[in-house]
Order: structure tokens, then C-alpha cells, then sequence
């Protein structure tokens, strides 16, 4: 076992098992990425396997203005001149033995890629992974009121059936690669199997996005065939949605882009007011993946 992985806490015996992925920061938009990765925890009641140790893995200190700087730090917390909480970043897996799933909540290292990788693929040859899942998300022009689209990204073209067996869009982008990419480059050398699950939600909510969340938790439950009771979810949604209605309300500019928005959903091509509501994005500063 690497030094960078401590664990196992415990040794489940898995078979034909698959490991679903979720790190916050890139593709963590309305903590789809993680907050999918936490309520399959809890609904799983998933037990606590490794942790990979952050130690090697992260920069604290960066160059730049305090706005940019603080999004590298650890969190910390003093109350009345005492320090209460330091808190660095936390990479657990946990499991869940009856489903033969692992689940993986964690932050994308910025440092030593090949080796927080090694970490990931020793666990998968321990426990007998062949299949690898990230969960995530990107903000995009796609309305509220509508559940989400997904995307994914395959590690090989014999998954492609696998686009229309779970209903999801082919993935085309060009630019900058994440850790998720890096660990598909190398799945097939491992001996694993390995896709995105990529969420598309409104570019326009900022903070936690619950019906997000539910959507995808729903999603992912079902290509993992795992049953799930997600009404507590649902009404966190509903409560979620009437707020956003609420809010709209007070910005009609916004309820037209939105009516617009609602229009094209379900198109396969994007009619010529597309490029009308990508300028009204743009004009708001809100940042399209």
C-alpha cells in the first residue's frame, strides 16, 4: 500500500465493484460534485475504508491578491483570541459493502498527479474495481426549472453504448485538463473501466444548488442500480425551487432570459437567441463553462 494512503480501516470483500468520485473546486458547481457524494454516503450509511494524506498534495501559500491566495488556504477558526478549528483538505473513501460501491469525496490535488492517482488505482486493485465514475458538474445556459442535462466523457470508445443506455450527451470540450482527465488517460492501463457523470446547471444560481443535487443523486443511484428513498431530497428541492420563483419574480430581465432559456431546452441545436443569452451572461460577469 503507498505511504500516501492510510488505510485500509477495514477490509470489505467486493466483487466487480465500482468507485464513484467527487471532488470539490473545477466541476463542483452548486456542490453537485461533492453533495452527491455525500447523501449516497448517508443514504448508503457508506463506512469509512482510507483517506489519502493531503500533506503532499496541496499548495497553501500561493502568489496573488488575498481573494485568489485565500482559496488555496486551509480553514481555520478563533473564537474570542482562541484558535478553535484548523482545517486542512480531507480525501476519505468509504463503502458500501452490499452494493459493492466505493465512494470518494475529496478536494483535486494540485500538486503530484501521478501519485495521488497511484493512490486511487492501488485501492481499485485491492478491492476489485473495473469500473470508475466521476460525479460533477459545469454551469451552463439551461434553465431551473428544468432538471439538468448530463454529459460524460468516456476513458475508451467500447463504453460509447453507454451514452445511450444512461441517456447522456457526448461531452466535446477543449481546453485546460482537470485531474479527472488525467486519471481517464490512464484507466485503461490500470484495468478499469472509467467515465463522467457531468451535470449541466444554471449558470445563474450561485451557492448550493439542492435540486441539483437530487437530480443527480437520482441519476447516479439509478446507473448504479441502487434504490434509494430521496423524499427528504425532493422537499429540500420543491422549498429550494419556490425560492427561486420568488426571486425571479423580482427580476423580470431574468424571467425572460429564463422563458427563452425554457424554450431551447429541449432542442438538439440552439436557435438564434442563444447567442442573445449568452451576451446576457456576459453582461451579468456570470462565467459559462
Amino acid at each position: 500500500m503507498l505511504s500516501d494512503l492510510a488505510g485500509p480501516h477495514y477490509h470489505p470483500r467486493l466483487k466487480d465493484a465500482t468507485m464513484v468520485l467527487g471532488f470539490s473546486g473545477w466541476m463542483d458547481g452548486g456542490d453537485v460534485s461533492t453533495g452527491t457524494i455525500e447523501c449516497l454516503a448517508e443514504k448508503l450509511a457508506a463506512q469509512e475504508l482510507a483517506e489519502i494524506d493531503p500533506a503532499e498534495f496541496y499548495l497553501y501559500n500561493f502568489p496573488g491578491s488575498m481573494e485568489i491566495s485565500s482559496l488555496f488556504r486551509p480553514h481555520a477558526k478563533i473564537e474570542d483570541g482562541i484558535i478553535t478549528e484548523y482545517l486542512e483538505p480531507t480525501n476519505r473513501f468509504l463503502c458500501n459493502e452490499e452494493h459493492n460501491l466505493i465512494l470518494f469525496q475529496g478536494k483535486e490535488p494540485n500538486l503530484r498527479w501521478k501519485q495521488f492517482a497511484d493512490c486511487v488505482f492501488s485501492l481499485c486493485s485491492e478491492f476489485n474495481v473495473n469500473r470508475i465514475w466521476f460525479v460533477g458538474s459545469v454551469a451552463g445556459i439551461v434553465p431551473h426549472t428544468k432538471d439538468p442535462r448530463f454529459f460524460a466523457s468516456l476513458s475508451e470508445e467500447a463504453l460509447i453504448p453507454t451514452l445511450e443506455q444512461y441517456d447522456l450527451l457526448p461531452s466535446d470540450y477543449e481546453g485546460p485538463a482537470s485531474f479527472i482527465t488525467y486519471l481517464m488517460m490512464r484507466a485503461k492501463a490500470e484495468g478499469v473501466r472509467m467515465g463522467t457523470l457531468v451535470a449541466e446547471i444554471p449558470a445563474y444560481i450561485q451557492g448550493r444548488n439542492i435540486k441539483c443535487i437530487e437530480a443527480t443523486t437520482r441519476k447516479l443511484a439509478g446507473m448504479l442500480g441502487v434504490s434509494l428513498d430521496l423524499e427528504d431530497l425532493r422537499i429540500l428541492s420543491a422549498q429550494f425551487e419556490k425560492r427561486l420563483r420568488k426571486a425571479v419574480r423580482d427580476r423580470p430581465e431574468l424571467a425572460d432570459v429564463i422563458r427563452k432559456m425554457e424554450k431551447d431546452y429541449d432542442k438538439k441545436e440552439s436557435d438564434s437567441q442563444m447567442s442573445e443569452i449568452k451576451a446576457w451572461f456576459e453582461r451579468q460577469d456570470i462565467r459559462l463553462n
